[in-house]
């Protein structure tokens, strides 16, 4: 009975590293769902928000192999705590700003919302409450060790999902295709929209991307942060008219002013097969090509501002 007893405590010590590591990893699967989310506070920039995202998994790496390695047990334990105090701090602050979207602590996998992960911090502090005294296990050159596992593991992370101002950006030339691009904008459905009148923002999206609809929500974040005015952009869609309302509710975008172009071949041919593509023009001019990965926000902000 009294080993049972030891013994619990370890066993549930190790599921509370496992949950921790779960939750890092489902995060790094949603990588980019889970920058947006922390961009949506407007806390930090963008480019910012990809490193704070990346620096929250490596510490919730780190603290769950941390627990079920049983080393550094205090200092992995009040750094656990400190984690889901901080965690439950920042969602006390979301529901008071009335979100009720999904927190993305166990990315998409698990869908929490504000009220239910603080909840789930709740619980999680309390169990790690029973876990306090667990004695931890020692070995020479310990602290070499944590120093390796925290660099491994911020080299993976950073390996595995590298930040999109790390990566080189696709070749915007092989993209759109200006005269063709031209050409539909002075053709119905697009002509009655004066799309080269003034500072104006077209996105060419299919309804079923997963691309175009985290495009699609960048884009809306940055508009309403910087104020450009939202009838000033204009979405083109290929795909079915079905779709649209499911790619605005999947996407969280602000509702723009849409299009659903029926000639899907011709604007595959003016996106070059590629999607997405948001054009930034001023007086019909192309100012600035994006996909999701090269977006600037620098660039975005002053077209928004000027």
């Amino acid at each position: 009975m009294n080993k049972v007893k030891a013994i619990l405590p370890i066993v549930l010590k190790i599921l509370l590293g496992l949950v921790f590591i779960f939750s890092a990893v489902v995060k790094i699967i949603d990588m980019d769902k889970f920058e947006l989310y922390i961009y949506s506070y407007h806390f930090f920039s963008l480019n910012f928000s990809f490193l704070v995202a990346r620096v929250a998994i490596i510490v919730e790496l780190v603290l769950g192999i941390g627990l079920v390695s049983n080393c550094f047990h205090k200092l992995i334990w009040w750094g656990s705590m400190a984690m889901l105090a901080v965690y439950t701090l920042f969602l006390t602050y979301a529901l008071v700003l009335g979100r009720t979207d999904n927190c993305h602590c166990f990315g998409d996998i698990i869908e929490f919302n504000p009220w239910q992960s603080i909840v789930k911090n709740l619980v999680l502090m309390l169990l790690f409450l029973l876990v306090y005294r667990v004695k931890e296990f020692r070995f020479k050159g310990r602290w070499l060790a944590l120093i390796g596992v925290t660099l491994a593991v911020s080299v993976a992370v950073f390996v595995v999902s590298p930040p999109d101002n790390f990566t080189p950006s696709y070749d915007p030339e092989h993209n759109l295709q200006e005269e063709l691009f031209d050409g539909i904008l002075s053709e119905s459905p697009l002509d009655s929209l004066n799309l080269k009148q003034g500072k104006q923002v077209v996105c060419i999206f299919s309804t079923s991307c997963e691309f175009c609809r985290l495009s699609a929500q960048k884009l809306s974040l940055m508009q309403q942060l910087y104020g450009f005015p939202p009838e000033n952009i204009t979405y083109v869609f290929m795909g079915r008219e079905e779709g649209i309302a499911r790619f605005y509710e999947e996407s969280g975008s602000a509702h723009y002013q849409d299009v659903l172009y029926e000639d899907a071949i011709r604007l595959l041919k003016v996106t070059n097969g590629y999607f997405p593509v948001i054009v930034f023009m001023e007086d019909g001019h192309v100012m600035h090509e994006y996909n999701l990965r090269n977006m600037k926000e620098s660039e975005v902000k002053a077209f928004f501002q000027e």
